[in-house]
């Protein structure tokens, strides 16, 4: 892609523009990052002070969201510009552009399921390290784990539930320990939660692990965590805020008892996954923040909310 030049590009007078340093801090994306999305992709367009800084516009906030979103499921940043003018100009990107790591995701995953087959525990060990060689968390478990642990699951022949509960077991302990391993130091406390009955506890760990990080270690409360004895859940752990999982919309009822229980706590509350994206309409109007479904995306919307600087 070619380069821009160091020119100013015109915004509206009016515009809030600002400093690379806030970009930072709001995005997490480091200066070097920023300067090499601008530069050597073209991605985003901050103006020119008459001193040589840079000033970023909503527009280009906006954009590194995107860009974080592509990202985080795999696509080279090169791959990035293309998709997003594919957003501009109203195309659904998931309707026509393919991800360009599709091939190597399904070669990854008949290599895992050829292990799992086996029951080879070692291989399943020496293809999780270097999957994590190549691969951010998020892109590791939706690209690649969490589709192939889903087809196991769904498998009625002899064997399957054998092969499925081996893989399971398998991925829990890997990520449990890495939760665990992301508690040490001076981090801020999160508490994950699902709604009753709508997820398995290893979907929960994966959410748990994209959350983590950013200086805040994430605690997994297990699966069916009665809704109603959160607060008290809270009072005693005292967190810096709750997490709620929800991989589907909710109901009408499900936005109610979301809205009693946020009432009822001394912490902020947060809602995560699909219902985060579609149908919280509901909760527009309610200090209960949306992180949507992402993995960068959500950890970033979760620092921001316990900073007190994304609007609900």
């Amino acid at each position: 892609m070619t380069e821009l030049t160091d020119s100013a590009v015109p915004v509206a007078s009016s515009e809030e523009l600002l400093p690379i340093r806030e970009v930072v801090r709001q995005t997490g994306v480091n200066p070097v990052t920023l300067r090499a999305w601008e530069r050597r992709y073209g991605l985003i367009r901050p103006v020119r002070t008459d001193g040589g800084h840079r000033l970023y516009s909503r527009r280009d906030i906006d954009a590194i969201q995107r860009i974080l979103v592509w990202t985080s499921r795999g696509v080279a940043v090169g791959k990035v510009g293309e998709l997003l003018a594919q957003q501009q100009n109203s195309v659904n990107p998931a309707s026509r552009a393919e991800d360009p790591d599709t091939r190597d995701h399904e070669q990854w995953r008949e290599a895992f399921r050829q292990a799992v087959v086996r029951f080879d525990s070692a291989e399943l060990e020496r293809l999780y390290g270097q999957l994590f060689t190549l691969y951010p968390a998020s892109v590791v478990f939706d690209g690649v784990l969490l589709p192939l642990w889903r087809t196991l699951l769904q498998r009625n022949e002899f064997g399957a539930s054998s092969q499925w509960l081996f893989l399971d077991s398998f991925l829990r302990a890997r990520l449990l320990l890495r939760l665990q391993m992301g508690r040490s130091g001076n981090r801020e406390r999160i508490l994950l939660a699902a709604l009753p009955g709508v997820c398995r506890e290893l979907e929960l760990l994966c959410v748990g692990l994209q959350l983590a990080g950013d200086g805040m270690a994430v605690e997994v409360l297990a699966p069916g965590q009665p809704l109603e004895e959160l607060p008290l859940v809270c009072e005693a752990a005292r967190p810096a805020a709750l997490v709620l999982f929800a991989p589907a919309p909710l109901s009408p009822e499900q936005v109610r008892r979301l809205v009693r229980l946020q009432l009822g706590l001394g912490c902020p509350l947060a809602l995560a996954g699909e219902a985060a994206e579609v149908g919280a309409e509901g909760l527009s109007a309610t200090p209960i923040a949306c992180l949507g479904s992402s993995g960068q995306l959500m950890q970033w919307r979760l620092r921001k909310f316990i900073d007190g600087h994304l609007d609900t």
